[in-house]
């Protein structure tokens, strides 16, 4: 059910709005939504504008917030959060070390998969606006920390990196890993990933790195081939402890 102050996404009509249950009105070019009628209702259900228009309520997953979330910079693409995920294996029995939060948007996928997310990010404001993405996704187990990831403590199932990486942030998640754990870092250009390489290598049983390439399908009346834009964001490299 729905409660005052939850994120819920509005369908209809060929629009979609990311809109707070509770007080106001959403105004839309089909008419007036009071944002009041959202409360006390489900996923699924219809709410209507002023002017007879209708949208289904959609409770907000975590591609939501990738597409509709505050944003504090690019966020990693959700083809390389999935790829994270698969490469270690995360599941509900993982403790999950995340470093470089940003907007949080990878901290809320592994939230909705592991037992508990620790999400470390240097800069305050950035950590701020990460919780505040989090505590809207309504995810309990994930705890975003204004801190240095060199400052993290504990011991951990996956240790991921999404930030400017240099050599003593691969020893520290070594560090961090629990026996047969995983390190995944997350680096946009080839002189990145080899720091990480060559860091990793010395230390972790395993070391593979995978590029990361997209092409979507498109389909006319002439036929369906490969979208010609290439969509490459950069490089998971995956260690295994």
């Amino acid at each position: 059910m729905i409660e005052a102050g939850d994120r819920v996404l509005l369908v209809g009509e060929g629009r979609e709005f990311f809109v707070k249950a509770g007080q106001g009105n959403l105004g839309t070019d089909k008419g007036q939504i009071d944002l009041a009628s959202l409360v006390g209702k489900s996923g699924g259900e219809a709410v209507t504008t002023h002017n007879g228009s209708e949208f289904t309520i959609r409770i907000p997953r975590p591609t939501d917030f990738f597409t509709y979330g505050k944003r504090s910079g690019a966020p990693m693409l959700p083809k390389d959060i999935g790829l994270v995920i698969a490469y270690t294996g995360m599941n509900h029995n993982d403790d999950v070390l995340d470093a470089g939060t940003g907007s949080g948007i990878a901290a809320i996928y592994f939230g909705g998969v592991a037992r508990r997310v620790k999400t470390y990010e240097i800069r305050p404001e950035f950590s701020a606006l990460a919780m505040k993405n989090i505590t809207e996704s309504k995810l309990l187990n994930v705890e975003a920390i204004a801190k240095d990831f060199l400052d993290s403590e504990g011991l951990f199932d996956v240790v991921h990196l999404d930030l400017q990486i240099q050599p003593e942030h691969v020893t520290h998640a070594f560090s961090r890993l629990r026996s047969g754990g995983y390190l995944a870092c997350y680096t946009p250009f080839l002189e990145q990933m080899a720091i990480v390489v060559d860091a990793a290598t010395p230390l972790f049983r395993e070391v593979h790195t995978h590029e990361l390439i997209e092409r979507e399908m498109t389909r006319s009346k002439r036929g369906t081939r490969p979208s010609t834009s290439v969509s490459h964001s950069g490089y998971v490299t995956i260690a295994r402890k």
